[in-house]
């Protein structure tokens, strides 16, 4: 006996529009409200209900649940909720009879913010869904965090721009039309910016000229974001995110989303009433002792991730998009927000953390943490359990001081690469812990990285006061865009630096969409209502920048074909078979053992092949020079290396030009031992060897 592929692994939620045979069931939570009511539509644009159904409180309401079956409602039925109960905000207590409540259990939402009338907020309307759909024999990759590498994108963005030539332009169906990219780049995941449901326009009905593009302002957790999908058809977003996923998954391509449990659009007590404030305020989210909200988040309420109900919603969250959308991991924005009990206090081990990490349902799951708030709350190294990675912020600032040339970087440079064991060591977590990334959306772009000193957010509309002022940033002695060919040519220089620093750490790769081929947003440093071209992907660069492609593309495939460069535990120092090199070994430019006091950012690294037992070797050795100082530097082969079966290749230089600066068939020109290279400025030299096999042969390699 089998399951048939459109209903197998389902999940049903506790709470919601929920079909039943013969109609559906409506439940919602509300423990202090007095009498609930549901609003039924026809059409998305209806301004006003064709009819509304009242909870009878004795009949429909079992403890604090409100719930209600009606027969003959069907898939499509658009609806809202309306609670009544005390107003008192001293309290936490901020019922709106009036208002139109988004379920906050909603599995899909349809239409924009209607105009204000009667003083009365009409959201988008929630839609009925049947969660069955012919997933093909597709199955969860489960692919291991180790060999992951991971490319943040924009669903919207990605294919926006007129040069994307998609037939689908900024939507789920758009992503597969761009696969073959993906493939072709050799990336292994995609990490979605959120497609949860976000407003499109104004609360109030008008057009935002500040929309929120980026997607960080949630109105229904459940629900796949309606801006994504092609047709118009109520709840069609989320048979076209299934379809997205699963030609994903069918390319081997695992699909991570960015969820934000951390605050919702409803905002602080001038904000509207469009769900969560209006069934239960207090449960929802955190307040204070005279019911003003709490705000960890930066965006005016935080929500109370550690309270029963609230805890309840984001599990089934988090287990409705693995079963019903088969979502391969998630990244938590601001999450150390769910580190906060309910008087907002940071504590050890919170309930939510520990829950998530030991759910049996999401046990196949990665879950990544962006383990700081908005509030000063700082946790990389000690967030949650071994099961939690992190995006982890030290690499990206320690990685930008070195190419910087900041002095005395050199040792955090090491541990940088080698998987940040000061961080991840004491609390038994390996390097997969380490979310490596230079850039993210939140930020400079790689190319403007190296290319402006200073953000450049004056078309925010806020004078340039939003966004990150520390940015580490270096632009090669040219603010913006020149014609200047030796700043160009720097520039380039230390993109792929930073490509190659990136892809030879140990630990989790993260790429920003774009950074491959040299993406600007003009120096803007928040360009989270930019919905036009400074953070469209504009696919004219992959023609432009071919070269940037070609070596970023190199390094990936390398990166999944070496397992040495991703490994699961710590390099220690310790001599490997058959060639009893180190693991890692570290060199001054003479070739004699480094001084890590010396303040100087030169150094060569030994990376071995060979495997401890239990783990995969590689094909290659890589000796790696880096001199990451303002003047060129002369280096010599160090002693190690000088043995006869080592035949080293040229495989990287960041200075040549192409095609010269990557051979990704090492291919490149032979380095006698003992004989010394002189690296530019700012500049990094890989060298490569076949490893010496030995006679009873390697481990299979792992998939990756």
């Amino acid at each position: 006996m089998h399951s048939s592929p459109l209903f197998r692994f389902s999940y049903q939620l506790p709470f919601g529009a929920i079909l039943r045979e013969g109609g559906v069931q409506f439940s919602v939570v509300s423990r202090m409200a007095s009498s609930m009511k549901l609003l039924l539509y026809d059409k998305p644009e209806d301004p006003d209900p064709v009819k509304t159904i009242p909870f009878n409180p004795t009949v429909n309401r079992w403890g604090d649940v409100w719930t209600i079956f009606l027969e003959g409602i069907e898939p499509g039925q658009l609806y809202h909720f309306q609670a009544d109960g005390p107003f008192l905000p001293e309290k936490g207590l901020r019922f709106q009879p009036k208002a139109r409540l988004i379920d906050p259990y909603a599995k899909a939402l349809c239409g924009d913010f209607l105009p204000h009338k009667d003083g009365i907020t009409r959201p988008p309307k929630c839609v009925v869904v049947d969660d069955s759909f012919d997933w093909s024999g597709e199955h969860h990759l489960r692919r291991d965090l180790a060999n992951s590498i991971i490319y943040e994108l924009h669903v919207g963005g990605f294919t926006r721009d007129p040069s994307s030539g998609v037939m689908h332009p900024g939507t789920y169906l758009g992503l597969i039309e761009k696969i073959p990219y993906l493939k072709s780049l050799g990336i292994t995941t995609i990490e979605l910016m959120p497609v949860h449901e976000f407003p499109i326009n104004s609360p109030d009905g008008t057009v935002d000229n500040h929309q929120n593009y980026w997607g960080y302002d949630p109105i229904a957790f459940f629900a796949p974001h309606r801006g994504y999908a092609v047709s118009k058809e109520p709840g069609a977003q989320v048979r076209e995110f299934k379809q997205m996923v699963r030609a994903m998954h069918a390319a081997d391509i695992e699909v991570f989303l960015d969820v934000v449990f951390n605050h919702t659009a409803e905002g602080n007590e001038w904000g509207p009433t469009l769900s969560m404030k209006g069934l239960d305020n207090r449960a929802y989210y955190l307040l204070d002792g005279k019911g003003n909200y709490r705000n960890y988040s930066g965006c005016g309420n935080t929500v109370n991730g550690n309270h029963p109900l609230t805890r309840e919603l984001i599990f089934s969250c988090l287990r409705h998009w693995v079963q019903n959308y088969h979502i391969d991991g998630f990244r938590f924005d601001l999450a150390s927000i769910l580190s906060r009990d309910r008087g907002g206090n940071l504590v050890a081990n919170p309930p939510i953390l520990e829950d998530i990490a030991e759910d049996p349902r999401l046990s196949e799951t990665k879950i990544i943490a962006e383990a700081w708030d908005a509030a000063g709350a700082y946790q990389v190294g000690s967030f949650g359990s071994e099961r939690w990675a992190e995006w982890n912020g030290h690499f990206r600032d320690d990685i930008r001081r070195f190419w910087r040339s900041d002095s005395g970087m050199t040792p955090s440079l090491a541990t940088r690469m080698t998987g940040s064991s000061d961080l991840y060591v004491s609390s038994n977590r390996p390097p997969t812990a380490s979310i490596n990334f230079i850039t993210a959306h939140d930020g400079f772009t790689l190319n403007d990285l190296v290319s402006y000193n200073q953000k450049h957010n004056k078309a925010n509309g806020e004078d340039d006061r939003d966004g990150e002022n520390n940015n580490l940033s270096y632009n090669c002695g040219i603010e913006g865009e020149t014609d200047n060919v030796d700043v160009n040519r720097l520039r380039r220089r230390q993109i792929k630096n930073y490509i190659t620093t990136l892809m030879f750490s140990q630990g989790v790769p993260m790429i920003s969409a774009g950074d491959e081929v040299c993406r600007t947003q003009r120096g803007n440093n928040n360009a989270w209502c930019q919905n036009n071209p400074i953070s469209w992907f504009d696919w004219k660069l992959l023609e432009k920048n071919q070269d940037v492609l070609r070596f970023a593309s190199a390094l990936i495939r390398t990166r999944r074909s070496e397992p040495q460069m991703r490994r699961e535990r710590y390099l220690i120092g310790e001599k490997l078979r058959p060639s009893n090199l180190l693991d890692i070994a570290w060199f001054a430019p003479d070739g004699e053992n480094v001084d890590w006091y010396s303040g100087v950012n030169r150094l060569a690294i030994l990376l071995s092949g060979d495997s401890r037992p239990g783990e995969h070797p590689g094909r290659h050795h890589f000796l790696i020079f880096i001199n990451g100082t303002p003047n060129p530097a002369r280096f010599i082969f160090p002693k190690p290396t000088r043995l006869d079966e080592l035949n080293w290749r040229l495989f990287v230089d960041t200075n040549a030009d192409p095609p010269n600066d990557i051979f990704p068939d090492f291919d490149g020109p032979t380095q006698l031992p003992g004989m010394s290279i002189t690296l530019e400025s700012r500049s990094m030299q890989i060298f490569a060897c076949v490893r010496k096999r030995e006679h009873s042969g390697s481990p299979k390699q792992p998939r990756s």
